[in-house]
């Protein structure tokens, strides 16, 4: 069972999140936040698996407080969602720790599949985003380590591929005709082999290699 604690000063929108939530078997709903203050207490108190974290919100926002959440727990999980997916939110928000980041204009399924994604280890984030994440690293970001020369096996370099893309696990072995669990395996051996350390920088990889 995937605990979940929802953070968001809008009660209808809170009140949607959990009816999706609480839809699927796997997902549980501990808690409600209406702030970042009430956030962190709750995710001390409650130790949720994955928090779903709105940015904008009175007093402490989002992003310092998935700071401060993952500061003293980094095994949990955040995910922004917000209305807002320019660079200003973007950026830090994942400097703070979000692994991940979508709008709420998103699919249910979408959201669904993102939760049970990033438990799962992923990077989530919407292509469009990702897509900015790679051309900013390319044009003003370090450049990922390990050589675009490295030796890869063919379905290496179909699974890089697709990660640079912005697919998930399941949706990366959906594509191959995989299990998920070889999936992983595939990404290990890619950031082992590559020098990434998480799935944003594999994605740049994967364009710098072309």
């Amino acid at each position: 069972m995937i605990r979940l604690l929802i953070v968001d000063d809008q009660r209808l929108v809170r009140a949607g999140l959990r009816m999706l939530c609480e839809s699927t078997e796997d997902l549980e709903v501990v808690g409600e936040a209406a702030n970042g203050v009430e956030a962190v207490r709750l995710a001390a108190e409650l130790s949720p698996d994955l928090i779903l974290m709105d940015l904008r919100m009175p007093g402490l926002d989002g992003i310092e407080a998935t700071r401060q959440i993952l500061g003293s727990r980094p095994e949990a999980k955040v995910l922004v969602l917000t209305t807002f997916d320019d660079d200003d939110h973007l950026y830090p928000a994942l400097a703070a720790g979000a692994a991940g980041f979508l709008v709420k204009d998103t699919a249910p399924t979408d959201l669904l599949s993102a939760i049970h994604g990033i438990v799962d280890g992923d990077m989530l984030f919407s292509p469009a985003l990702l897509r900015r994440l790679v051309d900013r690293a390319l044009d003003t970001g370090p450049q990922p380590s390990g050589d675009v020369g490295v030796a890869l096996t063919a379905r290496e370099q179909e699974v890089l591929a697709l990660v640079g893309e912005g697919l998930s696990n399941q949706e990366i072995a959906d594509r191959l005709h995989l299990g998920v669990t070889t999936v992983k395996t595939h990404i290990a051996n890619l950031m082992d082999k590559t020098g990434c350390d998480n799935r944003v920088r594999l994605a740049v990889y994967s364009h710098k290699r072309g």
